[in-house]
Protein backbone atom coordinates (compact mmCIF):
# COMPACT_ATOMS: atom_id res chain seq x y z
CA UNK A 1 0.00 0.00 0.00
CA UNK A 2 2.80 2.76 0.87
CA UNK A 3 4.51 1.96 -2.94
CA UNK A 4 3.37 3.36 -5.79
CA UNK A 5 3.81 0.59 -8.83
CA UNK A 6 6.30 1.22 -11.52
CA UNK A 7 3.89 0.13 -13.88
CA UNK A 8 1.76 2.28 -16.57
CA UNK A 9 -1.45 1.50 -14.43
CA UNK A 10 -0.21 3.45 -11.59
CA UNK A 11 -2.39 2.95 -8.46
CA UNK A 12 -1.19 6.60 -6.11
CA UNK A 13 -1.98 6.59 -2.13
CA UNK A 14 -4.36 9.06 -1.08
CA UNK A 15 -2.84 11.92 0.57
CA UNK A 16 -5.99 11.50 3.09
CA UNK A 17 -4.81 8.12 4.09
CA UNK A 18 -1.36 8.70 4.53
CA UNK A 19 -1.45 11.82 6.20
CA UNK A 20 -4.62 13.03 7.80
CA UNK A 21 -4.07 15.31 10.01
CA UNK A 22 -2.05 17.08 7.43
CA UNK A 23 -5.16 17.21 5.69
CA UNK A 24 -7.19 18.56 8.48
CA UNK A 25 -4.34 21.39 8.83
CA UNK A 26 -4.35 22.19 5.06
CA UNK A 27 -8.19 22.15 5.03
CA UNK A 28 -8.20 24.58 8.13
CA UNK A 29 -5.45 26.87 6.30
CA UNK A 30 -6.84 26.85 3.43
CA UNK A 31 -10.37 27.99 4.44
CA UNK A 32 -8.38 30.79 6.77
CA UNK A 33 -7.37 32.14 3.83
CA UNK A 34 -11.04 31.99 2.09
CA UNK A 35 -10.02 29.48 -0.79
CA UNK A 36 -12.77 27.11 -0.38
CA UNK A 37 -12.56 25.93 -3.91
CA UNK A 38 -9.52 23.85 -2.71
CA UNK A 39 -10.20 23.46 0.66
CA UNK A 40 -12.56 20.88 -1.31
CA UNK A 41 -10.08 19.33 -3.73
CA UNK A 42 -7.80 18.40 -0.52
CA UNK A 43 -9.46 15.00 0.76
CA UNK A 44 -9.47 13.76 -3.29
CA UNK A 45 -5.63 14.77 -3.49
CA UNK A 46 -3.56 11.89 -4.63
CA UNK A 47 0.48 11.44 -4.04
CA UNK A 48 1.82 11.45 -7.73
CA UNK A 49 5.54 11.51 -6.47
CA UNK A 50 7.82 13.32 -3.82
CA UNK A 51 10.44 16.21 -4.68
CA UNK A 52 13.75 14.04 -4.85
CA UNK A 53 15.71 17.65 -4.55
CA UNK A 54 17.91 15.66 -1.67
CA UNK A 55 17.23 18.41 1.02
CA UNK A 56 16.90 17.32 4.52
CA UNK A 57 14.35 19.53 5.25
CA UNK A 58 11.75 19.22 2.37
CA UNK A 59 8.66 16.76 2.11
CA UNK A 60 7.34 18.00 -1.14
CA UNK A 61 4.56 15.92 -2.39
CA UNK A 62 3.11 16.06 -5.75
CA UNK A 63 -0.34 16.02 -6.69
CA UNK A 64 -0.26 15.56 -10.40
CA UNK A 65 2.28 15.27 -13.09
CA UNK A 66 4.43 18.15 -14.20
CA UNK A 67 4.85 20.44 -16.60
CA UNK A 68 2.82 22.66 -14.87
CA UNK A 69 2.46 25.57 -17.27
CA UNK A 70 2.45 29.48 -17.65
CA UNK A 71 -1.31 29.09 -15.19
CA UNK A 72 1.35 28.32 -11.98
CA UNK A 73 0.17 30.48 -8.58
CA UNK A 74 1.61 29.77 -5.33
CA UNK A 75 0.34 29.98 -1.98
CA UNK A 76 2.09 30.42 1.17
CA UNK A 77 0.33 29.19 4.64
CA UNK A 78 0.75 29.60 7.84
CA UNK A 79 1.21 27.16 9.96
CA UNK A 80 1.75 26.15 13.58
CA UNK A 81 5.19 24.18 12.44
CA UNK A 82 7.30 24.05 9.15
CA UNK A 83 6.33 25.66 6.33
CA UNK A 84 3.58 24.74 3.71
CA UNK A 85 3.20 26.37 0.36
CA UNK A 86 0.82 25.16 -2.12
CA UNK A 87 1.54 25.46 -5.97
CA UNK A 88 -2.03 25.54 -7.74
CA UNK A 89 -2.20 25.07 -11.37
CA UNK A 90 -5.58 26.14 -13.16
CA UNK A 91 -7.35 26.06 -10.22
CA UNK A 92 -5.83 22.58 -8.82
CA UNK A 93 -3.58 21.72 -6.23
CA UNK A 94 -0.66 20.74 -8.35
CA UNK A 95 2.19 20.58 -4.92
CA UNK A 96 2.13 20.83 -1.33
CA UNK A 97 5.83 21.89 -0.40
CA UNK A 98 6.15 21.04 3.28
CA UNK A 99 9.40 22.23 4.81
CA UNK A 100 11.06 21.61 8.22
CA UNK A 101 8.21 18.79 9.40
CA UNK A 102 10.77 15.73 9.59
CA UNK A 103 7.87 13.39 10.86
CA UNK A 104 6.35 13.75 7.35
CA UNK A 105 9.34 13.54 5.41
CA UNK A 106 9.93 10.18 7.27
CA UNK A 107 7.21 8.74 6.66
CA UNK A 108 7.23 10.24 3.04
CA UNK A 109 10.76 8.34 2.34
CA UNK A 110 9.69 5.36 3.64
CA UNK A 111 6.51 5.45 1.56
CA UNK A 112 8.49 6.40 -1.71
CA UNK A 113 11.98 5.72 -1.15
Amino acid sequence: MWRLKSSAAKTHLMLAVAFPELCTELRLLLGQKGEEVLVRQVPQLKIVERCRCGDDFCATIYTRPKPWGPTLRCIDLSPVRGMIILDVVDGQIASVEILYRDEIRKTLLKMLP
